[in-house]
C-alpha cells in the first residue's frame, strides 16, 4: 500500500507500463479512499493506467512547473493537446506541427501577443520540447524517427526535407484524457463570468465542489481545512505557519500532531514539527524532484551557497554571485569544466537560487534574498560539528530534504 501510494504521488498519470502499477491495481480501492478522505484527491485506476487528480493547494507558488516551460510553451502544449484530442491513434510529428499552426493563427491568440510559425529552428525546438513532454507523460509513445532531425531540416517550406525528418508516434488517447487535472474546464463559464485575473482563475479551476455551493458549515470549513493542509504536506517541501490565513493557521497548529502523524505512517515520510511550520520529509529523497545535497556541480554549488546564506538576514543577489566566483578556487576542482570559469559564475548562482526557492528555504524580493527557517539546516556549523548525528531536524540538520 505505501509503495503505492507513493508511486502515485511521484507518477500522478501512471501509464500501465509503470513498474509499480500492479500493486497499484491490486490496492486501488484503498488508496481511492486513502486520497479521498486525506486529500479529496480523485483516483482513477483503470487497466491502461491511473490518475491521480492531484490540485494544488497553493496556487500563488511561482516555483512549480515543468521544466524549462514559460506561459508561451504552456499554451503550445495545450494546442498540441488540443490537435491530439481530434487526431487518428497515429500522427507524425509534422502532421501535429501543421494542425497546430492552425489552431495557432486564432485572432485571440493574435490579440494576446502570442504567435507560432515552425519557421525557425527555435520554435522547431519548442514543438519538439513539447512532445518530449507527452513522452514523459505517457500521451505520446515514438514509433519511429529522429526529432533532432526535425529540428534541424523540417522547415515547412521545404515539403521534401520536412517529410524526410520526421517522427511518428502513438497517440494514447486515455492518458491524454487525463492531462487536466482541474475540477472544471475554462470554456464552461459563461461569458462574462470567467474570472479576471491569472490566480483567479487558477483558484476557480480547482477549487473542490462543496455540498450547496459554500463551505457554510463548521464541519465542511473543517474538512476543507484539513484537505489544505494535507496536500500542503504532501506537495511541498515545508509549510510555514505564516503563508497561511489566520483560521488555518490556528487549525493547522491545534491538528499537527495527528495529522502528521497519520500522512507519515502512510507514506513513510518523517514529520518534523517546528514552531515555524512543519514538513515531511523524505530521508531516501526518492519522493522529490528536487533535492538538496545531491550529486553534480549545480547541487554542489548550491548546497555551498545555503551554507552562505543560512545564517543571514538578507542577501543581494551580487553577493551570491561573487560568492560563488570565491568558491571556484576552493571547490573548481570538483565541478565540470564549464563551471570553472569565471563567466559562469552568475548562471551557477541562478541554478542555486532557484534550487533554493523551489526547496521553499529562501524567498526573494526583487534582487533582495531572505532565508526562511529551514535553510539553518545547511549552516556550516550543524553541517560539520562531529557530535552532531545526522537526524530528521528540517529546521537543524544537514540531510537530503
Amino acid at each position: 500500500m505505501r509503495t503505492a501510494l507513493r508511486a502515485l504521488l511521484m507518477t500522478p498519470l501512471m501509464p500501465a507500463s509503470h513498474a509499480d502499477f500492479a500493486v497499484v491495481r491490486q490496492h486501488a480501492q484503498a488508496l481511492r479512499e486513502w486520497f479521498a478522505r486525506e486529500a479529496g484527491w480523485t483516483l482513477q485506476v483503470e487497466r491502461d493506467g491511473a490518475r491521480l487528480y492531484k490540485r494544488m493547494a497553493d496556487t500563488g507558488d511561482a516555483t512549480r512547473g515543468l521544466p524549462g516551460y514559460d506561459r508561451r510553451r504552456y499554451a503550445l502544449l495545450c494546442l498540441a493537446c488540443a490537435v491530439l484530442e481530434r487526431a487518428e491513434p497515429q500522427i507524425s510529428l509534422r502532421q501535429l506541427g501543421e494542425r497546430l499552426l492552425t489552431l495557432a493563427a486564432e485572432p485571440a491568440l493574435a490579440e494576446r501577443g502570442w504567435g507560432f510559425t515552425l519557421g525557425t529552428a527555435g520554435e522547431r525546438r519548442e514543438l519538439v520540447a513539447v512532445c518530449r513532454t507527452l513522452l514523459g507523460l505517457g500521451v505520446l509513445v515514438q514509433v519511429a524517427g529522429d526529432e533532432d532531425g526535425f529540428v534541424r531540416h523540417a522547415d515547412p517550406t521545404d515539403a521534401a526535407a520536412a517529410a524526410q525528418h520526421d517522427v511518428l508516434y502513438d497517440v494514447q488517447r486515455r492518458a491524454l484524457g487525463g492531462v487536466f487535472a482541474a475540477v472544471r474546464g475554462p470554456s464552461t463559464w459563461p461569458a462574462g463570468e470567467a474570472p479576471d485575473t491569472l490566480e483567479a482563475r487558477l483558484q476557480a479551476l480547482g477549487a473542490d465542489v462543496v455540498a450547496g455551493g459554500t463551505l457554510d458549515s463548521d464541519e465542511a470549513r473543517r474538512t476543507a481545512g484539513r484537505h489544505h493542509l494535507a496536500r500542503r504536506l504532501l506537495d511541498d517541501p515545508v509549510v510555514y505557519f505564516d503563508t497561511l490565513d489566520p483560521d488555518l493557521r490556528a487549525y493547522a497548529v491545534q491538528q499537527r500532531g495527528p495529522m502528521a502523524a497519520r500522512l507519515s505512517e502512510a507514506t513513510g515520510l518523517q514529520p518534523e514539527q517546528r514552531a515555524e511550520g512543519i514538513a515531511l520529509v523524505d530521508e531516501d529523497g526518492r519522493l522529490t524532484d528536487t533535492v538538496l545535497p545531491g550529486e553534480g556541480t549545480d547541487a554542489h554549488v548550491a548546497l555551498l551557497v545555503a551554507g552562505h546564506l543560512a545564517s543571514r538576514e538578507g542577501v543581494h543577489r551580487d553577493e551570491v554571485i561573487d560568492f560563488v566566483r570565491g568558491c571556484m578556487a576552493q571547490h573548481g576542482r570538483f565541478w565540470r569544466k564549464s563551471a570553472r570559469e569565471p563567466e559562469a559564475a552568475p548562471e551557477l548562482a541562478a541554478l542555486a537560487l532557484d534550487r533554493l526557492e523551489r526547496l521553499h528555504l529562501i524567498t526573494r524580493t526583487g534582487e533582495w534574498l531572505h532565508p526562511r527557517p529551514a535553510l539553518s539546516r545547511f549552516a556550516p556549523p550543524l553541517a560539520t560539528a562531529p557530535s552532531r548525528p545526522t537526524g530528521t531536524d528540517l529546521f537543524a540538520s544537514p540531510h537530503t530534504t
